[in-house]
């Protein structure tokens, strides 16, 4: 994938996000702020492959229940940049071997994200307490 100037700033906006410790906040109530001291890589290292249809407008970890078990969560929201409507492949892959991922956004007729919409879910990784070692953040559209 060619590293473009478009590329250049949300690769730099999720580097931040890191090394800020995810310390964003979010303007759903159901997400809780980051934990503190939390950040998403142990190393403070997330790579990040954004398709160029996409913007990152924000990353963030916190560890929360899942289904009775604590479990770090990874809350991403995107932004559609490209003139036409889009669906989004999200992954997150983890050092340890875990990965989770899936389709953005997760409902509608059509499941799309309309040009210059926003899009976001968190992606628990179940039975997982700790903040992960490095992360690779994969993002693509339907269509690629």
């Amino acid at each position: 994938m060619k590293f473009s100037r478009s590329l250049s700033m949300p690769v730099l906006l999720v580097c931040a996000l890191a090394l800020a410790g995810c310390a964003t906040t979010s303007s759903m109530s159901a997400a809780p702020a980051a934990s503190s001291g939390l950040s998403c890589a142990e190393a403070g290292s997330i790579d990040a492959q954004v398709a160029p249809e996409a913007e990152v407008v924000s990353l963030q970890c916190y560890i929360k229940d899942y289904k009775g078990v604590p479990s770090l969560h990874f809350d991403v929201k995107v932004k559609n940049v490209s003139s036409a409507d889009q669906r989004f492949r999200v992954n997150f892959f983890l050092d340890n071997g875990k990965a989770v991922g899936g389709l953005l956004p997760t409902k509608g007729t059509p499941p799309v994200v309309k040009p210059g919409m926003e899009a976001s879910f968190a992606y628990p990784v179940k039975g997982m307490a700790e903040k992960a070692g490095n992360v690779t953040l994969l993002i693509k559209t339907v269509s690629q």
